[in-house]
């Protein structure tokens, strides 16, 4: 069997390209020496399973332990008495096929009749009847009902504490997020551990990083290894630049351009280049596999709207509950600190997340456009606002009031017009950073490039910053002009009067600006 970029479910060494999922998080190994109870979380599809089964069957194979890995996703009733026996026979099964005979656990049923003690007698049992040290890892554990999940967890720290007698020598749970966030789950005052944390046994909170640069290329280059077919080297940063090494996009990139059945570049023959990984990505956002759907399916929560808002526009956001929201969603992939500043977390999240957000808006928009395409095939930029500032007028007010982001509903109404326009054969790149008081576009039509910079009225000063930063950017592309449109949807200009275009040149570079 051919081996390839896998994007479905866990890897294995046998079938597909992979980079070993220990060495992106080596302390685990410590931990369990150490007979510590920990904590793994990180987002979907970015190698914890990955790590638990190989990791599992690797310390059994060497003889040390007996590890076995459960997945608690299919339990979803809020019934202690039902999910804990459920839970009971799953180990039981699943450990037909993870354990030798020797090291599987006893009959459940004789434990499954008190069902808020089963897990510690059982696991308990398990520990006595073999003849190595038992390591425990309970996968998708933040997937339970809060009242199963605080009964796991008060089991859990039960035998835990009741150590030297029988008990697994090292227990991780494993999910999407945190252990912090287990208790916003289950809390409702009355029940709770009586304690800080639902789980205060654990000794590390732990996540799985993304891949690094070299160890995209490094995935990258077993492919080539294994067929002679490479990515040039300019692929191979871009495959690394729009993903940040985050694990499934790397491989979702990689699999659309040379394993899936419909890629781009299937003759080996052929060199993979940077225009292949730019279609490519289209390709992905286009599609939006369920890695993608279940990342935007977010963007409903008020809490990851509190952190992706002020991220799009640039603000700096003063609520209370900001850090630990800006942490929450982090655990979902959604956001990052790069360079000190908190932005999305990759080039590719940060395209789809305003797709998502003003979908309707766009489908809505009725300008074609072939009309703003100039003579030479480049786009007719003066055109092109003009026609946004038209449906800005006779739309904007309605659009502002019925947009769930309601601050950031500006920049994704021009967003959602340009891309109507640009998908005739354009390119857009946008740039969001809390702090920076603005979303830069960069445009690449047909060859030319142009940038837009959107910023809402915060003062005086948001003109002249807007203009500098404006010319800054201009220059570094070797643009002579660029574009400023700012919004102030609280001014008492009437709509039908909005839209004020001047022009004024600074450091050499001409600034049209807009003030919508």
């Amino acid at each position: 069997m051919n081996k390839f970029f896998n994007t479905a479910g866990p890897c294995l060494a046998e079938n597909h390209y992979m980079i070993p999922p220990e060495q992106r998080l080596s302390q685990v190994r410590k931990l369990i020496d150490d007979h510590k109870f920990f904590v793994l979380h990180a987002p979907r599809q970015t190698g914890k399973t990955t790590l638990l089964r190989n990791l599992s069957r690797k310390l059994t194979r060497e003889g040390h332990y007996a590890a076995g890995t459960i997945s608690l996703e299919s339990f979803i009733q809020p019934d202690v008495n039902q999910m804990i026996p459920g839970i009971l026979s799953r180990f039981e099964y699943d450990m037909r096929y993870q354990l030798p005979r020797e090291l599987r656990p006893p009959d459940p049923e004789q434990f499954s009749s008190a069902p808020e003690v089963a897990l510690t007698h059982f696991l308990s049992s398990w520990s006595s009847k073999i003849p190595r040290p038992l390591v425990v890892f309970f996968d998708e554990i933040d997937s339970l009902p809060g009242i199963v999940l605080l009964s796991i967890l008060r089991q859990l720290r039960d035998g835990y504490t009741s150590r030297p007698s029988p008990f697994p020598q090292s227990v991780a749970l494993v999910g999407l997020k945190d252990v912090r966030d287990y208790k916003i789950q289950i809390r409702e005052e009355t029940e709770t551990l009586g304690t800080a944390s639902p789980f205060n046994i654990k000794a590390r909170s732990l996540t799985m990083r993304n891949f690094t640069r070299e160890e995209v290329l490094a995935l990258l280059q077993q492919h080539t290894d294994t067929t002679g077919q490479e990515f040039t080297p300019d692929a191979a940063e871009e495959i690394f630049r729009l993903t940040r090494g985050q694990p499934w996009l790397s491989n979702a990139l990689a699999a659309q351009l040379v394993t899936d059945f419909d890629a781009l570049v299937p003759d080996r023959s052929c060199p993979v280049t940077k225009a292949d990984v730019a279609q490519a990505r289209e390709i992905l956002i286009e599609r939006r596999d369920t890695h993608l759907d279940s990342l935007v399916d977010k963007l409903r929560e008020e809490r990851v709207r509190a952190v992706i808002e002020p991220i799009m526009i640039g603000s700096i956001s003063m609520d209370a509950t900001y850090n630990d929201d800006f942490a929450y969603v982090r655990d979902l992939g959604l956001v990052d600190i790069t360079g000190g500043t908190r932005r999305i977390a990759n080039p590719i999240y940060q395209e789809i997340i305003p797709r998502v957000l003003n979908h309707q808006v766009q489908t809505a928009i009725p300008d074609e456009p072939a009309w703003f395409v100039a003579e030479d095939g480049t786009l007719n930029m003066m055109k092109l606002i003009d026609g946004f500032l038209t449906f800005w007028r006779r739309n904007g007010e309605v659009l502002l009031k019925g947009m769930p982001y309601h601050e950031a509903a500006p920049h994704l109404v021009f967003m959602a017009y340009l891309q109507r326009i640009m998908n005739s054969g354009g390119h857009i790149e946008r740039e969001f950073a809390i702090g920076t008081g603005r979303a830069d576009l960069h445009l690449d039509f047909h060859g030319r490039e142009d940038i837009i910079e959107l910023k809402l009225h915060r003062g005086s000063w948001t003109r002249p910053e807007g203009v500098e930063q404006v010319a800054r950017y201009a220059a570094r592309l070797g643009r002579n002009r660029g574009y400023l449109l700012i919004f102030d949807p609280a001014a008492d200009i009437p709509w039908l009067e909005r839209g004020k275009v001047e022009k004024e040149v600074y450091e050499g570079v001409e600034i049209v600006i807009v003030d919508a």
